[in-house]
This record gives structure tokens, sequence and C-alpha cells, in this order.
């Protein structure tokens, strides 16, 4: 039966990777689907990754190794498609993990529905008992709902299901499109977003197949570094493109810009007084973009209760608000 399917390149970035990469590896050669590859793009790891690559390689069947020089993990992502022999690929962080049966359940899923991308829930697990009873209850493969381009933008990109992991895709579709190569944050977005012009189906299970690890040093865990300001652009970028989609969208979409401005800011308020201070001139690009969406007052009302207050606080008076929710931050840490 295996060798009858097609091939799925299964493609996982990583860097300092080694406390948890061999069983991100594990969970994807134990799957049911047995026609696949691994490859690993090590982006300047370090620590031990690079010799823990050159162990799994050894240790697992048809996996293969790319080494990169810290470029990003939109440039990994790029690499390990290039390198790719699949008719299908599928991308998987370094420290998550599949259920068992996931590639098979995302490749049936795509063969029933005839789509060009099928995607599956995840659950999110931070210790083994979690993700034990994350696997115990991914139990099958539950509804499948079939969206055209334009309805899966509306009801799933534009809802929150905007990853590109935990999906599955026709290796043809990145001869069209590829991750923007120097953006961290919201490049999955932008990506999906820029390849809707080019499938003709899309099809979701809410089987929970990909176990998401709440990693505490993940990137959006971390405190601000200036490539948090990579989600801004890739709204914006996205914006661009969406108007093209559908111009009836724009609100919408403004609003999450909002929203992604005020939890940049957040991530700024957040910083202590000095490095809040060395970081000013992110607080001012934030301000600038926020006034300018503001004037779209349809997304303003698109918003929660709780963002617009936010909002109209961070537009009148920058300084105070950082002060207060850094204040509220320290409090609910125990700061």
């Amino acid at each position: 039966m295996a060798d009858k399917e097609p091939l799925i390149s299964v493609i996982v970035p990583v860097y300092n990777g080694q406390d948890y990469l061999e069983n991100c590896i594990r969970s994807i050669a134990s799957q049911t689907y047995g026609n696949r590859e691994i490859i690993i793009v090590n982006d300047g790891s370090t620590d031990r990754t690079g010799e823990l690559c050159h162990t799994l390689r050894e240790k697992y069947g048809g996996v293969s190794i790319l080494t990169l020089d810290d470029r990003g993990v939109s440039a990994a992502r790029n690499a390990g498609v290039r390198a790719a022999r699949g008719e299908l690929v599928t991308f998987v962080d370094a420290d998550d993990r599949l259920h068992p049966a996931m590639l098979r359940t995302l490749y049936q899923c795509m063969q029933d529905a005839a789509s060009d991308v099928s995607g599956c829930r995840f659950f999110a697990w931070h210790t083994e008992t979690e993700w034990q009873q994350g696997v115990s209850a991914a139990d099958g493969a539950g509804r499948t709902v079939r969206y055209d381009p334009a309805r899966y933008l509306r009801e799933e990109l534009l809802q929150g299901n905007s990853r590109c992991w935990s999906k599955l895709y026709r290796r043809e579709l990145f001869d069209r499109v590829a991750f923007d190569e120097g953006l961290t944050i919201g490049e999955d977005m932008l990506l999906l977003v820029r390849m809707l012009p080019h499938v003709t189906r899309i099809a979701e299970t809410d089987y929970r197949g990909y176990g998401y690890y709440q990693n505490p040093v993940g990137a959006m865990n971390r405190k601000f570094v200036p490539r948090y300001m990579d989600q801004l652009t890739c709204w914006e970028l996205a914006r661009d493109e969406i108007r093209k989609l559908d111009g009836s969208l724009e609100h919408r979409v403004n609003t999450l810009y909002l929203m992604g401005i005020m939890l940049t800011a957040g991530k700024l308020a957040a910083l202590p007084h000095r490095d809040r201070k060395n970081n000013n001139s992110y607080v001012r690009i934030c301000h600038d973009r926020l006034r300018e969406a503001m004037r779209d007052t349809e997304a303003v009302r698109g918003l929660s209760a709780g963002y617009r207050f936010k909002t109209a606080l961070f537009w009148m008076c920058p300084s105070l608000y950082l002060y207060l929710y850094h204040i509220l931050s320290a409090a609910k840490n125990g700061g």
C-alpha cells in the first residue's frame, strides 16, 4: 500500500533544538503513513543540534540534513521545499510532535476532498502527561469541511487558522509561492494569503493531530526583540493581497492589524524601563501605525471593548499606556 501512495516530504527547521528535536523526529518516523522523507534544516544552531541531526539520520530511515548559516525560519523552510522530493509537503516545528496518524489522516482528507491543501486542528501541551492526553484524545478524523479559497479566507484564515504547520500541501504550489525570507513572525499567514489564488479547494478536519508545544522560550513567549515588528509588516503585506482577493474584507483585516499593533505594544511595555527607553523608536512606529489604522472607524468598531479601550489609551498617551501595562503585567507575574 505505502509504495502506491505519494511521497510526503516532512520539513523540520531547527535552531538550537538539542533538547527536543529527537522526540519530534521520532513522532514523524512513527507515522502510520509509510512513504515519507524527513528533511531537517539546521539553521545555524550553536548547541549540539548538529551532532544530534547526524545521530538521528543514522537512527531513523529517510532522514536528510540541510545546514544553513542562521538565515531564519522562512529561509529554512524554503530550503527544505527546494530539497523536497515528495509530491506532498508538510512543515513541523522542531519542538512540536505529531499524532501517529496525522500524515495518513491529512492525506486521506486531501484525497476525499480532491483538495490542494488539507489541514487539521492542534492541541497544546507542555508536559509529557499533557502530550499523552492529547494523543489519546485525537482518536479519529472527525468532521471535514471543504472550502473554496474565498470562503477559507473569511472563515478560517481571518479567524485565526493562519498557521503553515498542521497542513499538507501539494508540492507544486511552492513553484508559485514561497516564504518571505527575513520575516519570522506572521510569515506563515502571509504565505497562505499568497497561496490562495493558486488553489481550487482546501479541506479542514477537526481531528487534533498536531501537538503544539507551549515552549516557554518560543518566539511568541520571548521578550520584545526588533524582529517582533515582522508581524506588522506581514499584516501590511497581507492586506494588500487581500484587497485583490476580496475588498470587502479590508475592515476585518484592519481590525486584526490593530490587534497586532497592540500585542506588539504590549511586548514593548513588558520590558524594563531602560529597555523600553532604548526601544522607543519601535514605540513610535507602533503609535504611528495605530493612528493611521484607526482612520478605519469600522475596523475600530470590530474590536472588543477591551481592545477599543487599550487602543484609545495608547493613541492618546502611549507613555501612560506603556507604564500602566508594565505595572499590571509585573503584578500579574509576581514581579
